[in-house]
């Protein structure tokens, strides 16, 4: 059993943008413009620079130090970036480029040699025909500034997304390449260019959404993302993960351009980025016509004051789910009252901690508000607990033998859970995995211990008393943090947006949250056959190894090798229910499994079988499932009644119980199917580098 949960709190991977517009070009001038059929490619004029004073990027490369810093990052490390070509990715080249060379490899600068250690990820979308061009532009452009730079293509096996899920699917496919090629070449950190306007942006979306206070907080400095499936090629399973660091996230827009062009480099404008079809255009726009420096400076303290909060619960939660938390490996959680002692633990930090919980086992990450978020808070406020309580697709209960000092958390056998399975190949990530992971926890361990060096009091969490989006604004302004013009400004986009979305469904913006990576490319299938390895519920993995291969001297019967758990030989015989041609389909556990197991059991005969045993005999495919029923109830027994309904069976395509997976039930001793518990956003006793970067962010 594992003892915690890695709390992926804030792991929102957006993608990196171009924010400029051809209107605002003029405050930024270029001499030198070249058109494409939909972008516009920019370069800054050196002989502007001649003219006048020359940008200082010395202030920008501090700062981005100190950033780097924070995330526990170090010069030797092997890091990747995620490029677009637009003014924030090529800002964060220029930073990158000269920190990892100043610092680490002062013998390779200059651009007759690729800086170690670093590598740019530009991802050709394919949903343009010039697209291919673009990217290719931006790799020579990336690698004349020495930076190694690859190119990857999508390959949209599904076809071409909708346009309303265009934003989310090209999101979601280049994160996908970015783990994909991470792995490839062993690197455990990618950097991402998102910077304090696209917080802001944030911030108004979803203060619109009526997010409360770890909403409004944005995005976070650092977070984990892991890979849609694990490695189960060997002894192991291993949840493969990189960390994702925003470090520019105290730099404004206006700082990318100086950057550039402090820099001497190119970068691409996109013209769509005017739209108003996409709500963060919308967005973008009005707070342009808003942006005084005193409304962008109050605006960044409020969104400043909210991450120290997050910060602050966030380190709470994970410490209460350490401590109070067991995570069952067949699927369901138990919580100890005693020790949580949730009658002492404020509300917004033990509704946190409950939405974690209850995200993590049943695999729906939406969020637990209103009157459910209230129910949860007076159910697990009442010790003992004596009741039950069905709520966010979750089945709560008094743990068996607790006295009700202990909360079982199961999925709810009433709710729609993912029945479907995802198959995927059985993979592994190169020999060097092991340098890659320990380089990675190191990484974290850095950053958790700079960030508790400024551990802040319990004064500097303004907001952790407040219930709604307009309670923060008017905390806010009663605390000093916002002027009551920027007061007037935010509720009055705040408005705007509301009346938006509530009049016409929005697209779905690219900096929306979304608690976990989901990747685009899997299909979702709902039978597997020998050969196949399963995904199910994004939790547990089944890897169906086939059937014992036939020795030529065997007989007809197709005996097979010794059952190591029976301490016995098998054979498959001409009344067996499973074919080698026949798949499996997956779906939970109800209650005619339990009675045909114990059906099954009833009919065998124990002497008879105790003397095959004992003589070494092999024993026929009925006998097998016989006896593996018997043992199948016995372990039954020692699983909650609630929790087995939610463990994962295969059966025929009759319907006929052919495997129970986690309690090694097999219906024929042929039949070899390996189960392993798994979950990306999983078990650990570390603390998820989300909070080191939140608490990083907090005392800037």
């Amino acid at each position: 059993m594992t003892r915690s949960l890695l709390m992926s709190l804030h792991g929102h991977t957006k993608t990196t943008t171009s924010i400029s517009s051809l209107f605002q070009l003029p405050r930024y001038p270029s001499h030198h413009l070249q058109f494409s059929a939909t972008r516009v490619l920019c370069s800054s004029c050196r002989s502007r620079h001649q003219q006048h004073d020359p940008i200082d990027v010395s202030k920008y490369r501090e700062t981005f130090a100190k950033r780097m810093t924070m995330a526990g990052l170090k010069s030797h490390h092997r890091i990747a970036i995620g490029v677009s070509g637009g003014p924030d990715s090529m800002a964060l080249c220029v930073l990158a480029a000269h920190w990892k060379s100043e610092n680490h490899n002062a013998d390779t600068k200059g651009r007759s040699k690729c800086i170690d250690g670093l590598l740019a990820i530009v991802v050709d979308h394919g949903l343009r025909k010039e697209s291919m061009e673009e990217a290719n532009l931006v790799c020579h452009r990336i690698v004349d500034m020495g930076i190694k730079c690859e190119v990857a293509h999508c390959e949209w096996l599904d076809g071409r997304p909708k346009p309303g899920h265009l934003q989310e699917a090209a999101r979601d496919k280049r994160y996908e390449i970015f783990q994909h090629i991470c792995f490839q070449h062993q690197i455990g950190v990618l950097l991402i260019a998102h910077h304090a306007d696209d917080q802001a942006e944030l911030f108004i979306l979803r203060l619109s959404r009526n997010s409360g206070v770890l909403g409004l907080a944005g995005m976070a400095f650092t977070s984990q993302i892991f890979a849609k499936f694990p490695d189960c090629s060997g002894e192991a399973l291993k949840a493969h993960g990189i960390l994702l660091v925003r470090p520019l996230l105290e730099f404004s827009k206006e700082d990318m351009y100086n950057i550039c062009q402090g820099g001497n480099q190119e970068w691409v404008e996109d013209p769509t980025n005017q739209s108003p079809l996409y709500v963060r255009n919308r967005i973008r726009m009005s707070l342009n016509s808003l942006s005084t420096s005193i409304f962008k400076t109050e605006l960044q303290a409020v969104i400043s004051a909210c991450r120290r909060t997050r910060f602050f619960v966030d380190k709470l939660c994970c410490k209460l789910i350490n401590e109070a938390v067991t995570i069952v490996p067949h699927g369901y959680a138990v919580i100890d009252l005693g020790i949580l002692n949730p009658t002492e633990v404020k509300d917004i930090c033990l509704v946190k901690f409950i939405a974690l919980v209850l995200q993590f086992i049943s695999q729906k990450h939406r969020p637990v508000r209103g009157s459910t978020s209230k129910l949860l808070l007076d159910y697990i406020r009442t010790s003992p607990c004596k009741t039950c309580l069905t709520a966010a697709s979750c089945y709560l209960c008094p743990a068996p033998g607790s006295k009700g000092t202990k909360i079982l958390v199961c999925c709810s056998v009433n709710s729609s859970f993912p029945l479907k399975m995802e198959l995927f190949e059985a993979c592994t990530y190169g020999e060097h995995d092991c340098y890659v992971t320990s380089e990675l926890k190191q990484i974290i361990a850095n950053g958790i211990a700079y960030s508790d060096k400024f551990l802040p009091d319990a004064l500097n969490f303004p907001f952790m008393d407040i219930t709604s989006s307009e309670s923060v604004l008017i905390e806010a302004k009663r605390l000093g943090i916002i002027s009551d013009s920027t007061h007037r400004s935010i509720v009055s986009l705040q408005k705007e947006e509301s009346e938006n979305f509530i009049s016409k469904p929005a697209i779905i913006s690219e900096f929306e949250s979304k608690d976990d990576v989901q990747h685009a490319g899997a299909t979702p299938r709902k039978s597997i056959y020998p050969g196949q390895v399963g995904y199910f519920m994004n939790r547990f993995i089944l890897n169906w190894m086939g059937f014992h291969k036939t020795s030529p001297n065997k007989s007809s019967t197709n005996e097979v090798e010794r059952d190591k758990d029976l301490g016995v030989e098998g054979q498959c015989c001409s009344s067996c229910i499973i074919g080698h041609e026949r798949g499996a389909e997956v779906r939970h556990m109800i209650d005619t499994d339990w009675i045909y197991l114990s059906n099954l059991s009833k009919l065998r005969n124990v002497e008879s079988f105790q003397q095959q045993i004992h003589s070494k005999k092999t024993i026929s495919c009925s006998d097998h499932a016989k006896l593996s029923a018997q043992r199948a109830l016995t372990s039954l027994k020692s699983i909650p009644v609630a929790a087995r309904r939610a463990m994962p069976v295969l059966v025929n395509p009759q319907g006929i119980l052919l495997s129970i997976p986690g309690i090694g039930f097999t219906h024929c001793p042929c039949l070899m199917i390996l189960f392993c518990y798994h979950a990306n956003s999983s078990p650990s006793s570390e603390p998820n580098s989300n909070q080191q970067g939140e608490g990083s962010d907090a005392y800037r």
